[in-house]
């Protein structure tokens, strides 16, 4: 397996209309910082013509890979499965209604060459600019507090899907993290700061992509899924 500088990442399930921008607008951006990469498509399962559409993406451009999933991973196991098979020193991943400005990307990735193990955008640090209701303020602000109140993170933002990682480091931390949806942002940047890795964060430009809702029940298991990494960490040790 031919190494590339760059791996980026995009969490696929029923998106097929948001790929349909996703894609040649990451391989534009791509194109800018490196000439040695690959786009991978982490399909879960969809149902709507996603993976064709990057199946035909396939036959057209060498540097876009799909993986497919026929059963449901969740979010979090079809990341770990598309960076465990990725061929770059650096990885990332984002969300496929690019809701964060593609212009960061070049920065996702000069934090980890500066030699971070993480890089992590932020919609909640000075400087940020967020484009969302206050009910989905409140509620995000509400849980990155508890999460530095419980689990002792010193970073603003820990759901911002957009994310970069040194593979190397990546690869070490993986096996501890449990989580196989949402959580699983949470769950890395606050093992990476116990294990003692440096993790770069800064503010970007976001605004609500068209998908994104936030349910009752969410909510409640981020609340729940926060307690049990805690006990995870200071009670099991694991």
């Amino acid at each position: 397996m031919s190494e590339v500088e760059v791996s980026a990442v995009i969490p696929v399930f029923n998106d097929k209309i948001s790929l349909e921008k996703a894609i040649p607008e990451s391989l534009s951006t791509l194109e800018k910082i490196t000439d040695s990469f690959e786009l991978i498509v982490a399909e879960d399962g969809s149902t709507d013509g996603s993976r064709e559409l990057v199946e035909e993406w396939e036959k057209k451009d060498s540097r876009v890979r799909l993986f497919h999933s026929d059963e449901r991973l969740g979010r979090g196991r079809a990341l770990n499965r598309a960076f465990e098979y990725s061929k770059g020193k650096i990885l990332c991943y984002y969300d496929v209604d690019l809701a964060t400005d593609m212009a960061y990307l070049p920065q996702l990735r000069d934090e980890i060459r500066k030699g971070a193990a993480v890089s992590t955008g932020s919609r909640l640090m000075p400087g940020s600019d967020i484009k969302r209701s206050t009910d989905r303020e409140i509620a995000s602000r509400g849980y990155n507090f508890l999460v530095r109140l419980f689990l002792g993170s010193r970073l603003h933002d820990h759901q911002c899907g957009f994310k970069g990682f040194n593979k190397e480091i990546l690869m070490k931390i993986l096996p501890d993290i449990s989580s196989t949806h949402w959580f699983w942002d949470t769950e890395i940047l606050v093992r990476a700061q116990k294990a003692g890795y440096q993790v770069a964060e800064f503010p970007v430009v976001w605004n609500t992509g068209s998908k994104t809702t936030v349910k009752f029940k969410d909510i409640f298991s981020m609340g729940t899924s926060i307690l049990k990494l805690w006990w995870r960490i200071n009670v099991k040790k694991a």
